[in-house]
């Protein structure tokens, strides 16, 4: 080889081995870079426990430090919340029990972040001042207007279920809240299947009376909710979340009368009704198990068996990541 020839495949070597450098160090600051790229948590709600969580900005004082940025969006219905959800819109949602069904039915990729312990007493039956329906069994050829494919949809069922009654012995009027409280108030329904609020509201200005509630029959959780992707890449997001939603669930359950003030702000009703509404709830939210999916497989069955959604869905898909 020739002085020239070596000389020059120095320099070549030199070069490629610069070149090579060059591309490990990039490719080091650019993998640093993504490390350090802030994360987001695009939460949607409703008004309730997470506007006021919002309010306090306790979750952006836990998430700040960890590189992650929060924004909110306020929904005013689950089943929408869970729709930004499918299309990428958000990250993260509260919701009832019978939503996320229809969503899973329908093929989204949710998975239940965090559940609420159980409260029945959210949600119940209820007569005008006079009427003359005094049991269950009386509902038997009945008007009974509520919200279809809802969590007291599956309530209904599970009740007349109870006592000895069958889902066709009662007349189904479907109504959202606002058409059924108009419908009860007129007289053209015998009874209202409802939740809370709206059910305190119905009692602290209607006058109706509580023929029934969900204790024994129903838990009535609510839900939060997630994607399997968000899940599966910020476990740590996501746990501090149910953690500061739990805080606030707790703070209420201890300081009902500051927190009956503070919801009647948020929903824009009297104290009196949220007064009401919070002195039957309980408290405290806490992460998805398989009891609790247990729950939520009981309800999709039914609503499959009553031709609500078109196919039997495994609610294991929609478990935590360790869940699986």
């Amino acid at each position: 080889m020739t002085t020239t020839q070596q000389t020059s495949r120095r320099h070549f070597l030199e070069t490629a081995l610069t070149t090579a450098s060059g591309l490990t160090l990039a490719g080091a600051t650019g993998f640093a870079l993504a490390q350090k790229a802030p994360r987001i948590l695009r939460i949607g709600h409703q008004k309730g426990w997470l506007s006021i969580l919002k309010g306090r900005g306790t979750l952006e004082k836990r998430l700040t430090p960890l590189g992650v940025n929060i924004s909110w969006t306020e929904f005013n219905a689950g089943p929408v919340q869970l729709e930004a959800l499918n299309v990428g819109s958000i990250d993260f949602g509260d919701v009832g029990e019978a939503p996320p069904i229809f969503a899973q039915a329908a093929g989204a990729p949710l998975v239940y972040a965090g559940a609420t312990v159980p409260r029945p007493r959210l949600e119940a039956v209820i007569v005008p001042k006079g009427s003359p329906i005094q049991t269950v069994a009386d509902l038997k050829g009945k008007k009974i207007a509520y919200n279809k494919g809802s969590n007291v949809q599956y309530f209904l069922v599970k009740l007349l279920q109870k006592h000895g009654l069958q889902y066709s012995d009662v007349q189904s009027i479907f109504l959202p809240p606002a058409d059924a409280r108009a419908a009860f108030e007129k007289g053209a329904i015998d009874a209202w299947i409802i939740w809370d609020p709206f059910l305190a509201a119905a009692q602290k200005t209607l006058e109706a009376r509580l023929l029934v509630d969900a204790s024994g029959i129903a838990n009535n959780r609510g839900y939060y909710f997630t994607s399997r992707d968000y899940a599966t890449r910020n476990p740590d997001v996501l746990k501090i979340a149910i953690e500061e939603i739990n805080a606030v669930d707790n703070w209420a359950g201890k300081n009902k009368q500051a927190a009956a003030a503070e919801l009647s702000a948020v929903l824009g009703l009297d104290k009196s009704i949220t007064e009401l509404y919070l002195s039957r709830s309980a408290f405290g939210t806490a992460v998805v198990n398989r009891d609790i999916l247990a729950e939520q497989q009981s309800i999709a069955d039914t609503f499959f068996e009553l031709k609500l959604i078109p196919k039997k869905i495994n609610l294991l898909h929609a478990a935590p990541v360790d869940l699986k």
